[in-house]
């Protein structure tokens, strides 16, 4: 049995994207709906997906096609980069979850 603090609880995941330039995400309850929403992200012309985001562990999964470059810079760029995303994965939970007494919830898919 799992430890209380180990629950599963809805949005664990969030999937990040661009949209016009801007960082967005949705949330998910499991991998596997957050992977299947990185796959309905590579098929959309105006989004860029990023990767997902685990918010019980704070790492950060890149998407494949920023993976390899990720992947290809210097352990500093990394370190960077992979700051720098997981910072915005979590003020975009923070200002969701304001919304609505600790979950975020979206009106429609994609936002």
């Amino acid at each position: 049995m799992e430890e209380p603090h180990h629950a599963p609880y809805a949005n664990r995941y969030s999937v990040v994207y661009l949209l016009k330039e801007q960082y967005k995400h949705l949330g998910c309850a499991t991998y596997a709906q957050a992977q299947a929403a990185l796959g309905v992200l590579l098929d959309d012309k105006d989004r860029t997906p990023v990767g997902i985001y685990d918010d019980r562990t704070e790492l950060f999964e890149w998407d494949a096609a920023l993976r390899d470059e990720y992947e290809k810079a210097s352990m500093r760029d990394q370190g960077r980069k992979g700051e720098e995303v997981i910072r915005i994965a979590q003020a975009l939970r923070r200002r969701d979850s304001s919304w609505d007494s600790g979950e975020f919830r979206r009106p429609s898919f994609f936002a």
